[in-house]
């Protein structure tokens, strides 16, 4: 077993194959933690390039000329852009150190499936491979039907149809890993 990561708010993986729906279900569940009293930052790993500056617009032309890091900033939001060229993957742990200073009741983490952190895995009837469920740090498994392997007997099995039960689960899950970290 490898060790965890520590940070010093919980951190709960979302893992699960492409198509089985990690975004459409944490836009879902994302409001209803916020009403529970949650704040939830998010870290979504891409698997290719992408910009979240517009070619054009003065910070991608600064970001494109070097600038290293590009922080561009309004009255409604900001983004810190770092180019990291030289790097294979990211580096979950660094980006947790950055959400630090934000004082996060918990961080959901889209993707990093090989990371050690504590996982809700989600597994749609006959979407990738079922191995997945058989994660080591998996805490609970969302699912649409029966699992198709034997879940470690310390897995939560939800239905992956229940936005509601998966909010509850994470609420409570969040609350006890607090209580712990306390």
């Amino acid at each position: 077993m490898s060790e965890a990561l520590r940070c010093p708010f919980p951190v709960l993986g979302v893992a699960a194959w492409s198509g089985t729906g990690k975004t459409t279900l944490l836009e879902q569940l994302l409001p209803r933690l916020r009403e529970s009293g949650l704040s939830v930052a998010v870290i979504k790993h891409a698997h290719h390039q992408f910009d979240v500056d517009q070619p054009g617009k003065d910070s991608y032309k600064l970001r494109r000329a070097g600038a290293a890091p590009m922080l561009i900033a309004s009255r409604q939001r900001f983004a810190l852009m770092q180019e990291t060229p030289e790097q294979e993957e990211p580096d979950l742990a660094y980006l947790l150190t950055l959400m630090a200073p934000h004082h996060p009741d918990l961080v959901i983490v889209e993707g990093f499936k090989a990371w050690p952190i504590p996982k809700l895995v989600l597994y749609r009837d006959g979407i990738g491979d079922p191995a997945i469920l058989c994660d080591e740090w998996a805490q609970a498994a969302a699912l649409t039907a029966e699992p198709p392997v034997a879940l470690q007997p310390s897995v939560a099995r939800l239905d992956l149809n229940d936005c509601e039960q998966i909010a509850r689960w994470i609420s409570e899950w969040a609350d006890q890993q607090r209580r712990t970290l306390a």
